[in-house]
């Protein structure tokens, strides 16, 4: 009868410019799906040079070396009798377009430009490309005559059309078009469509993914059809994770899916499906020739079929449930895939952490031992990548990782750096940690180093500063807390470069960061202390998940170090200890708990308030526990220590993009770093607010 078709989408750990590898990945997708019997590939979107490519998308050569990999996959025998759906730049009578660039025996069909860019969170699409503003519109678009060698084409259809097979109609939408609440999919299953295809590159935040699945399954449930969702996956360059997710729905219901986070470079799902089943659900639900009123897609012929004449005993998939990933998972998968992709691509041998016995600088080290935990599982599961890649971190070719425990003590570096305001209580916890996830670590005294830079400052100068437990001035306390902190940041960098060297092993070890999101969102850590590294796999994270996080590392890693580690008050430890006791803590000097920060960073980013609007929020959420006067008071100290301490965020250390309230200067949260830090109008605002209400 001919009316079962098999489809493939696809996740790809793709990397910026990695042309060669990236048609590697692409090949090796195109072979699995054949595998399966798909007639039809779905796969990432600009999955040819990346999508983290930034600027480089303005260079003639992106272009160039885009149109060569094409012509490679199109003269491939492995992308013969089956029609390939790829993404790449195109220039178009001098517009750059995002793109999909469909083909089938070396003919292009249609190439399909992206209609609605991205352009809010980390996307910046409007920078690079111009959005094909023609709906239901197709143009010639004339080839680089090295793909007219190929091809034997000279001009193909260039627009927004949609593929007409011999037995079904398939249209394409492109990332952020499924977000859009003008999604093309909406029209095009009015008129008949009943593929829809998406090719992404959607990044990972936190409680993220069900947003996405949903979106996939309302697009099938308001208008049936079967939809296909491809997208990145890993780091390809920066600080975005791609977390996969790819998966195929029909009429509402998620069918096939793949891994939210895995170590898989290249992974493929499939599913087989009924056309009669989306025709049945139309023909009761939606009634096209009454509701659609739009000038009809350009339908592109192809003299191919989907489906074959004898597939009667062809089975269907059904539905699947999807189970989510909570968000203590996430932070043990997510950020450690990160790491995994950074360290194999960077070329170095391993990681360093300065180790204080905390939450953030543990729960970096527990992300590390996840990594760990992963790629022995990979490895076990038969995933060779992983292995040859660890084979060439560790310098081992014969080398097979089994325990992740052992795995840590090759790849991951702690030292804990002491000085004389240190309690014994964050020694040990550091070292606890340390022995049960099996890092090599080192115990560092500080205090020569502290003593020499302020012998330095007193020869010239004739003074010796004093902590204000001493009876030095807050100017002079400042000082010498950050004196510590930037030298435990010196000798990091130094033991990171040296420490394999002192070992007689070739290499240098990435220094991790350490400073969660809320700390970076209101200046409360040292510019160029050792929260300055290579990168940071809790930047992104709150205190109150990375606390969470920790509670679920007990249980799932069995490290029950954490516990006392848990249990003590955060603290910077760089003023004296009263009786060999911990006085200084991180919420005290912040003036307020992080569970605050974590309300008001929300409601900055997020809600988009200034000083004046949070207020007006906070009096209602917070009004069984703080007065007005009391809001207004945490407002308006928020917003100096934020302001004032603003300019570190344009230094911070590159960090995992986990939080939709980040402050990541780089691209997310863009804002001035040289405030007036009175605020005189807006905190003015504040105040008669509150002496009408009080």
């Amino acid at each position: 009868m001919g009316r079962k078709v098999t489809l493939a989408t696809c996740s790809l750990n793709q990397w910026a410019l990695d042309f060669e590898g990236n048609l590697t990945r692409i090949l090796k997708s195109i072979e699995i799906a054949k595998q399966k019997g798909a007639k039809y590939r779905l796969g990432p979107e600009l999955e040819i040079c990346g999508y983290g490519c930034a600027d480089h998308f303005y260079e003639s050569d992106t272009l160039l070396h885009c149109f060569q990999v094409l012509k490679s996959l199109l003269e491939s025998p492995l992308t013969q009798d089956i029609i390939c759906d790829v993404g790449m730049p195109v220039m178009h009578h001098n517009v750059r377009y995002n793109c999909r660039v469909i083909f089938l025996n070396k003919k292009i069909l249609l190439i399909r430009p992206k209609m609605l860019l991205a352009n809010y969170g980390n996307n910046r699409e409007f920078r690079w490309f111009s959005p094909w503003s023609r709906p239901r519109h197709v143009e010639e678009y004339f080839l680089p005559r090295m793909i007219q060698d190929v091809t034997e084409q000279t001009t193909v259809p260039f627009g927004d059309g949609v593929l007409s097979t011999k037995d079904t109609c398939i249209g394409s939408e492109i990332c952020a078009e499924l977000w859009n609440p003008r999604s093309p999919h909406v029209d095009m299953g009015l008129d008949g469509i009943e593929i829809f295809t998406n090719s992404s590159a959607s990044y990972h935040e936190l409680r993220k993914a069900d947003h996405r699945v949903n979106l996939v399954k309302s697009a099938t449930t308001k208008s049936g059809g079967i939809y296909l969702f491809a997208n990145q996956k890993g780091c390809d360059g920066d600080r975005l994770y791609y977390d996969g997710c790819a998966m195929i729905a029909i009429n509402g219901d998620i069918v096939a899916r793949g891994a939210q986070f895995s170590l898989e470079d290249v992974e493929v799902v499939t599913a087989t499906l009924d056309l009669e089943d989306v025709r049945s659900y139309r023909g009761e639900r939606c009634h096209p020739h009454m509701e659609y009123e739009h000038k009809p897609y350009q339908r592109i012929k192809t003299d191919f079929s989907l489906s074959d004449c004898d597939d009667r005993c062809l089975p269907t998939h059904q539905a699947v449930e999807w189970i989510f990933h909570s968000p203590e998972e996430e932070i043990s998968l997510g950020p450690a895939c990160w790491l995994w992709d950074y360290l194999r691509r960077s070329g170095q041998a391993g990681f360093l952490l300065p180790l204080s016995g905390g939450v953030d600088s543990s729960s970096s080290a527990c992300i590390v031992y996840s990594m760990c935990v992963q790629i022995c599982k990979a490895v076990k599961d038969g995933n060779s990548q992983v292995l040859e890649d660890v084979q060439r971190v560790v310098n081992d070719s014969s080398y097979t990782p089994e325990d992740p425990r052992e795995l840590c003590g090759r790849l991951f570096t702690t030292c804990y750096m002491a000085s004389e305001n240190s309690s014994e209580d964050t020694r040990n916890r550091a070292k606890d940690l340390a022995s049960q996830i099996g890092s090599n670590h080192l115990n560092i005294n500080i205090d020569m180093a502290v003593k020499g830079m302020l012998g330095i400052f007193s020869m010239v100068t004739g003074k010796w500063p004093q902590f204000r437990a001493n009876g030095g001035s807050a100017r002079e306390n400042l000082a010498l807390q950050n004196v510590q902190a930037r030298i435990r940041m010196i000798l990091a960098y130094l033991f990171a470069q040296l420490c394999l060297w002192a070992q007689g092993k070739p290499g240098g070890l990435l220094v991790l960061g350490s400073a969660n999101v809320d700390e970076s969102l209101t200046g409360y850590f040292t510019k160029y202390d050792c929260s300055s590294a290579d990168i940071n796999p809790i930047g992104g994270v709150s205190k109150m998940d990375l606390k969470c996080f920790l509670h679920y590392c007990v249980k799932r890693f069995k490290l029950t170090a954490l516990v006392s580690i848990l249990d003590a008050p955060p603290t910077a430890e760089l003023e004296p200890l009263t009786d060999g006791k911990i006085v200084q803590t991180d919420e005290a000097d912040m003036g307020m708990t992080y569970s605050e920060l974590s309300v008001i960073g929300r409601l900055r980013k997020i809600s988009k308030c200034g000083p004046y609007s949070m207020f007006c929020k906070l009096i209602h959420s917070w009004k069984e526990t703080f007065s007005p006067s009391q809001v207004a008071t945490k407002v308006k100290h928020f917003f100096r220590m934020y302001s004032i301490n603003r300019h570190k965020m344009t230094t911070v250390t590159p960090s995992y993009h986990a939080e939709n309230y980040s402050p990541d200067d780089n691209r997310f949260d863009l804002r001035p770093f040289l405030y007036n830090t009175q605020w005189a109008w807006q905190f003015r605002c504040i105040d008669n607010e509150v002496a009408m209400m009080e």
